[in-house]
C-alpha cells in the first residue's frame, strides 16, 4: 500500500515530486491557450475539433479561456510553491492569464470573444467569473484600468441571454458575483438571489443537488453545482442575511459530496464513465479538489489522502496516448483520443475544464496536502483488506 513505508509501489513518484508533477501538468495544459491569447494569435491558430456536423468556432475560444483559468487561478493567486523555479512559472503564468484576458475581451483585439451571440456565452463567461473570484489580485486588481472596463463591458453583454432552469443559473449568478466584487454598483442580487434559492429547491439529500427538477446522474455536481455554489455564497457574504444563512448547508453539502467523489476513485485511480461531458476528463474532480483546497475536506479523507487519490486520476486521465495533439492540444475523449463520447457542445476549447482538477496547487507546499506522508485512499484500502471508514450519509 502507498502508505507503508518502503514500499516501491511503482505508480507515483517520490512525495517532493508530486507538486511538481501537478504543476507540469497544468503548465502543459495551459501554455498553448495562454501564450497563443497573450501574443492574439488565438483564434488564427488553435485547432477546433467539435463532434460531427458541429462548427463551434464562435465559442470555444471562450471555453478554452474560462475553464483554464478557472482551475488555474488559485495557483496564480498562491505564493508557496515548492521552489523558486515554481515561482518563476507561477509569475510568468500569471503574466501570460492577464494578456490573454485582455486579448479576449478587447473588443479591437483579433482574439476578441463571443459574449453575447447564442446561449453558451454564459456558460464560460461564468468560468472566467469563477477564475477571478479565486484569484482576485492577479486576475482582477492587476488589470491595466482599461482592461478592467474591457472586462466589465464583456461582462454585462451576457444580461441578454436567458439562463436555462438547470445548473445554468449558477452561471449568472456568478457573473453577477463577479460584478459585485469588481465594485460594480449595478449587479443584480436578484439574479443571485434567484439561483441560490433555487438550487435549494433541487436539493435531493446526501449532499446531492439535483440538476434543474430531477437528478442526474453524472458529474455535474463537481464541474459546475458545488463548486459554483461555494464561490459565489462565499464572495457575496455580508450581502444579505437569508444568504449568509444558506452558508453552512451549502459548505456541508459540498463536503459530503468531495467525500462521495473519493471514494469514486478506484485503487487504480480511475473513476466511473457516467453520464455527460466525460471529456472533461479529470475536472470531473473538482469538487473534491476544491475541498482539498479550502480545507474543507471530510473527516475521512485527510489532506494527504486526497492529493494520493487525485494524483492517480491526473495520471490516467492525462498520460494515455492520444490526450495530446502533437502540437500540445487537448483532443476529445475520456481517456485518450475517444472522438465519438463528445456531445454536440463539445470541442476543443470546452476540454479545459480538466484543469479544475489543479485547484489545490494555490495550497503552499508546507500545507499538509502537499507535505503530508503518502496515505492510501478509501478504495484501495477497501479492495486491499486494510482497514477503512465507514460511509455515512448526510442527514437532513
Amino acid at each position: 500500500m502507498i502508505g507503508e513505508k518502503g514500499t516501491d509501489s511503482g505508480e507515483r513518484v517520490l512525495l517532493a515530486e508530486d507538486r511538481k508533477y501537478w504543476v507540469s501538468e497544468l503548465c502543459r495544459i495551459a501554455e498553448p491557450v495562454l501564450r497563443l491569447l497573450a501574443a492574439r494569435e488565438l483564434k488564427k491558430t488553435m485547432p477546433v475539433q467539435s463532434a460531427a456536423g458541429q462548427d463551434r468556432s464562435d465559442v470555444t475560444h471562450l471555453e478554452a479561456l474560462g475553464r483554464l483559468l478557472c482551475g488555474i487561478a488559485p495557483w496564480l493567486a498562491g505564493s508557496g510553491g515548492a521552489d523558486e523555479e515554481e515561482e518563476r512559472l507561477r509569475q510568468q503564468y500569471a503574466e501570460l492569464s492577464r494578456a490573454a484576458i485582455a486579448a479576449g475581451c478587447d473588443p479591437q483585439s483579433p482574439d476578441y470573444m463571443n459574449f453575447a451571440e447564442g446561449f453558451q456565452p454564459i456558460v464560460d463567461t461564468a468560468f472566467l467569473a469563477q477564475a477571478i473570484l479565486r484569484a482576485p489580485t492577479e486576475l482582477w486588481d492587476k488589470l491595466d484600468t482599461e482592461v478592467q472596463k474591457h472586462v466589465v463591458q464583456a461582462f454585462k453583454l451576457t444580461r441578454s441571454r436567458k439562463p436555462f432552469a438547470m445548473n445554468w443559473l449558477l452561471f449568472s449568478a456568478i457573473i453577477e458575483a463577479a460584478l459585485y466584487r469588481m465594485g460594480e454598483s449595478d449587479w443584480d442580487p436578484m439574479r443571485i438571489d434567484y439561483a441560490l434559492k433555487q438550487h435549494e429547491q433541487w436539493y435531493v439529500g446526501d449532499g446531492a443537488y439535483g440538476d434543474g427538477p430531477s437528478f442526474h446522474f453524472d458529474y455535474y455536481n463537481s464541474f459546475v453545482i458545488q463548486p459554483m455554489l461555494v464561490d459565489i455564497i462565499a464572495a457575496v457574504q455580508g450581502c444579505y442575511e437569508d444568504w449568509d444563512a444558506m452558508q453552512a448547508s451549502i459548505k456541508e453539502r459540498a463536503k459530503r459530496w468531495a467525500e462521495v467523489q473519493e471514494r469514486l476513485i478506484s485503487p487504480e485511480g480511475t473513476f466511473p464513465p457516467l453520464g455527460r461531458s466525460l471529456a472533461y476528463r479529470c475536472g470531473a474532480m473538482q469538487s473534491l479538489a476544491q475541498s482539498a483546497l479550502l480545507d474543507e475536506l471530510p473527516v475521512s479523507v485527510s489532506p494527504a489522502q486526497a492529493r494520493c487519490a487525485l494524483t492517480a486520476v491526473i495520471r490516467r486521465s492525462l498520460s494515455v496516448p492520444g490526450t495530446f495533439t502533437e502540437d500540445g492540444w487537448l483532443t476529445i475523449g475520456f481517456c485518450g483520443s475517444q472522438p465519438d463520447i463528445g456531445e454536440h457542445y463539445i470541442s476543443t476549447g470546452s476540454l479545459y475544464l480538466c484543469a479544475a482538477v489543479f485547484l489545490p496547487l494555490g495550497l503552499a507546499a508546507e500545507h499538509p496536502f502537499w507535505s503530508g506522508e503518502p496515505e492510501d485512499w478509501t478504495a484501495r484500502k477497501a479492495w486491499s483488506g486494510a482497514a477503512f471508514s465507514m460511509d455515512q450519509a448526510l442527514k437532513g
